[in-house]
């Protein structure tokens, strides 16, 4: 689901880059403040993990493939406005140095998948929950939340796409809703089995496991199993394929691994496995940084 730059080019790319500024710097603000904020390693490990999860397209049905966006995992394992922050970083960790999104609709990947993905989707998942007083209600409550959150996000772009006049919207919203609905069903069981492996639990004492756990498979999941990822398009590649509005174009920054590949290793697999490695390594230092900041301008207030 992250829109290349060719894709939108209107007054749609500063509103929606504002909206998800405005956003963003009051999730941090949120996140400072709560009792419940993550440490610094816990924070990067989770958004580490999602960066891995992302790298792993898994195939759906009409040669479309679909990966993890995340927003109700980060959710849940870090708390909303946290949640935000995470998938915020990956994204543009992804778009600066991946070239995976593009830096001119920045705005609106953030939007779509941080905004959206965990922000709607962790609230829905939280009304969801508070219904429910037994652990396989909030499973399921988390799965739902999951399939909501890629159809809501699928929808924002369908609405992205027809008011900056690249396809009209009853063209393009059946079937990016359609081919989403698939793959919203990968991100709900991929949500359920992540946040059981690493939800924090009560009896768990200190931060290193909930920090080296989630990290270790991120690495695994970059290193070894992202050379695995199915090659067909996902959702939004092969809806604007189909319709024709998926325009070949050199991306505005190229970034500094395009395409997830370490220059100079002439093994796809192993140029693919350390350049995904890389990424975690990268997202959990980024994200880490990030985390302590917040911590050390919070401590005053506290």
């Amino acid at each position: 689901m992250h829109i290349p730059d060719s894709m939108l080019q209107g007054n749609l790319c500063p509103v929606t880059a504002a909206v998800s500024a405005v956003v963003i710097i009051a999730a941090a603000w949120r996140s400072a403040r709560s009792p419940d904020q993550p440490s610094p390693g816990r924070f990067g490990a989770v958004a580490a993990l999602i960066f891995a999860g992302q790298m792993l397209n898994f195939p759906v049905l009409h040669g479309t493939s679909g990966h993890l966006l995340g927003g109700v995992v980060a959710a849940s394992l870090l708390g909303i406005p946290s949640g935000i922050l995470a998938i915020a970083l990956v994204v543009a960790v992804q778009s600066l140095v991946f070239a995976d999104g593009g830096m001119s609709v920045l705005g609106a990947n953030l939007f779509n998948m941080a905004l959206i993905g965990a922000g709607a989707g962790g609230w829905i998942r939280q009304q969801l929950a508070a219904r429910t007083g037994t652990p396989a209600g909030r499973r399921l409550a988390g799965m739902l939340a999951a399939w909501i959150s890629v159809m809501l996000a699928a929808l924002a772009v369908s609405l992205e796409l027809a008011l900056d006049g690249q396809a009209a919207l009853g063209t393009v919203l059946p079937s990016m809703l359609g081919a989403h609905a698939l793959i919203g069903l990968g991100e709900a069981v991929l949500t359920a089995v992540l946040c059981a492996a690493f939800a924090s639990k009560p009896a768990q004492s200190g931060a290193r496991r909930l920090t080296l756990a989630p990290l270790a498979a991120a690495a695994v999941m970059a290193l070894l199993l992202s050379p695995l990822a199915s090659t067909w398009p996902d959702g939004l590649e092969w809806v604007a394929a189909k319709y024709h509005f998926l325009h070949a174009s050199a991306p505005a920054f190229a970034g500094l691994l395009p395409d997830y590949i370490l220059p100079g290793i002439r093994n796809a697999w192993l140029a693919g496995g350390l350049a995904g490695l890389a990424g975690v390594g990268l997202t959990f230092a980024a994200a880490w940084a990030a985390q302590r900041l917040l911590g050390l301008r919070a401590a005053p207030a506290a």
